[in-house]
């Protein structure tokens, strides 16, 4: 039979130059390709044998056969899908404006068109297969044509391909890759069957090895006649819920994320309207180690049309979910989707807005399992506050979700807090130190304790910046103890105002002359009203950044204010007191400051100048 020659088409030539050099960069996506357009073969053969069932001919079980041959070096791709005619083979393995499957698609109309959706492209992923190959030999013959009229594809992936008409008594194609020297790792039943559990298990479909058997006296494995299928056969996301026991899912999910703990709970949807796409989503019981890493990639797994696509998919979950694992099968987006492509695409927005509505469903179900609510918020609560910055449509509904330690217990919420308020409270009070015990003794709480209003005391580094974009929660403000003067309003009762006022106006020489000692650390020295026990503390204004926050940024390496403070003295405490006619006026003020700052975590900018002034005085 006559050999014929054709130049491939200029794309193409620019294509398998990008294929071979640098196009894919885990060469393992050669069998994700290869395998899926196999698939592809399969389901395009099923839908057109709805309407003529002769086309299944004497094979009616449509499957993909896997095979390698370590002497001749060659891998093998079967499938008895739909095949090729020799004009096809030129047309499709030639040229990429025309795949297959494109123009086969283009045919239909109205239902069958939406049916369709479920066959994927053949065309650009077959060039793949030159990753690995230093030449490609196809053979086909298309249902319903005769034996004699098969066809055999051969190329070296340069400037052009043979084609000739051959007798094929099997309807279908195989692919036979001729490898490479140093790609002859893909000649080994493991590594391929690796592969395929991770790319390809979800296809609907049998995807058969031969299997192998040890050889004791070659001291090798040999090749059996026996096939087996070596993936599930089925996408466990594809399947109906009802049909999935806990069991399934939990097994999913640790073959998933590579967890050896069961998650806390996962939703399982299929999203229909704009947008089609199926989602299975879990939350993790355990955080990674690498969870605050900024390096660290964090998304989950697309398919489209059940074809994987890519790990990690950033752009279909917000930053702050990042500890979701799960996976996303879009209906929608084409097969040679990139990540960059998957930034501006509007139907990846609707899928990033819906599995962003479906995880805030999720933990607000989970928060009434008390124990497991518990569970998840010590391992991810300060990743979720982040939530508060970064999602202005989602804020209420995520600052319902947080929890807290106050002086009055453990994990609670903005909305148990507001039902307790005293009457006549007018904010939510809060505040933010380094641990739980420097929030518990700090001074600023002195006068709350005493009138016995509650406070939230916040630990996490995130919080007072996660916090600046919450201003009040249902209508009531969220006031930080350490910034402002202290307005206790109708708690405060008159004789108490007046009794502030007047200590102001007494102490005024005492205060003048503090201002002046500490004008180079403190911006303002006033009376407090917050202090009960201690002799000092260090506050600023409302809107500013606190002492704390300002210390993290600076050790995180980033631009902080330098901020100046403003020092509240307790004119009833005898430390004060003593400041009067002082002859270590200056010392003591210094001591006052110092002392302050440590009481917040925070330390003397010269140390060994405090001890000095410490060791003085006790002198």
């Amino acid at each position: 039979m006559s050999k014929h020659t054709h130049a491939f088409q200029a794309e193409v030539a620019q294509l398998l130059h990008l294929v071979t050099h640098s196009l894919y960069s885990n060469p393992d996506i050669f069998v994700r390709e290869l395998v899926s357009n196999a698939s592809d073969a399969c389901d395009k053969l099923r839908f057109e044998a709805l309407n003529n069932a002769a086309l299944l001919e004497d094979a009616p079980n449509l499957e993909v056969r896997v095979a390698f041959d370590k002497d001749a070096k060659t891998l093998t791709i079967t499938d008895n899908g739909i095949g090729l005619s020799e004009q096809e083979a030129i047309d499709n393995l030639g040229t990429i404006a025309k795949s297959g499957t494109r123009s086969f698609v283009e045919q239909l109309s109205g239902d069958q068109k939406k049916d369709a959706q479920l066959i994927g492209q053949f065309g650009v992923g077959f060039y793949s297969g030159f990753i690995v190959a230093e030449k490609i030999t196809v053979e086909s013959r298309r249902a319903g044509l005769k034996a004699e009229e098969g066809v055999r594809w051969v190329s070296g992936g340069t400037g052009d391909f043979e084609v000739e008409a051959i007798t094929r008594a099997e309807r279908g194609t195989r692919i036979t890759l001729h490898l490479r020297d140093d790609k002859t790792e893909y000649l080994n039943r493991w590594k391929l069957k690796q592969i395929i559990g991770r790319y390809s298990d979800h296809i609907s479909l049998p995807i058969l090895m031969q299997k192998e058997e040890w050889d004791a006296e070659k001291s090798e494995y040999k090749t059996l006649d026996e096939w087996e299928s070596v993936n599930s056969a089925s996408a466990l996301w594809s399947r109906a819920k009802k049909d999935i026991t806990p069991e399934q899912y939990t097994e999913f999910y640790k073959n998933l994320s590579f967890d050896s703990e069961a998650p806390l709970t996962w939703s399982h949807n299929r999203v229909e309207g704009g947008t089609e796409y199926t989602q299975l989503l879990y939350i993790p019981a355990k955080a990674p180690a690498d969870l605050w890493n900024r390096e660290r990639k964090a998304g989950i797994k697309l398919y489209v049309k059940r074809v994987f696509i890519m790990d990690e998919a950033e752009s279909l979950m917000p930053s702050y979910m990042r500890f979701v694992k799960g996976v996303i099968d879009s209906a929608d987006l084409p097969l040679n989707v990139s990540r960059e492509l998957l930034q501006e695409s509007r139907d990846v927005k609707a899928i990033r807005d819906g599995n962003t509505r479906r995880v805030l469903s999720m933990l607000e179900d989970l928060s009434k399992e008390q124990d497991k609510y518990d569970a998840f918020y010590a391992e991810f609560g300060a990743v979720l506050k982040e939530g508060l910055g970064e999602d202005f449509g989602n804020r209420e509904r995520i600052a319902k979700l947080l929890r807290f330690a106050s002086t009055q217990g453990e994990g609670v919420s903005l909305a148990d807090y507001k039902a307790r308020m005293k009457e006549g409270q007018d904010a939510i009070y809060y505040i933010t130190a380094d641990s739980l015990a420097a929030a518990k003794n700090s001074p600023q709480l002195e006068v709350f304790k005493k009138k016995g209003i509650e406070v939230l005391l916040m630990t996490d580094r995130v919080d007072e910046w996660a916090l600046s974009f919450v201003p009040e929660f249902d209508g009531t403000p969220l006031q930080s103890v350490a910034k402002g003067a202290v307005d206790l309003g109708k708690l405060q009762d008159e004789g108490e105002k007046k009794a502030a006022e007047q200590a102001a106006e007494t102490f005024k020489p005492v205060l003048d002359k503090l201002k002046e000692s500490l004008k180079d650390k403190a911006k303002d020295v006033r009376v407090t009203t917050r202090l009960v026990d201690s002799p000092a503390c260090l506050v600023v204004e409302d809107g500013e950044y606190s002492t704390q926050l300002a210390r993290l940024l600076k050790q995180a390496g980033q631009q902080a204010p330098d901020i100046k403070p403003i020092l509240e003295v307790n004119a009833e405490h005898p430390l004060v007191k003593k400041l009067e006619g002082s002859a270590h006026f200056d010392d003591l003020a210094h001591i006052l400051f110092d002392q302050a700052l440590l009481a917040e975590g925070g330390l003397p900018e010269d140390p060994a100048a405090y001890v000095k002034r410490i060791n003085t005085l006790l002198a």
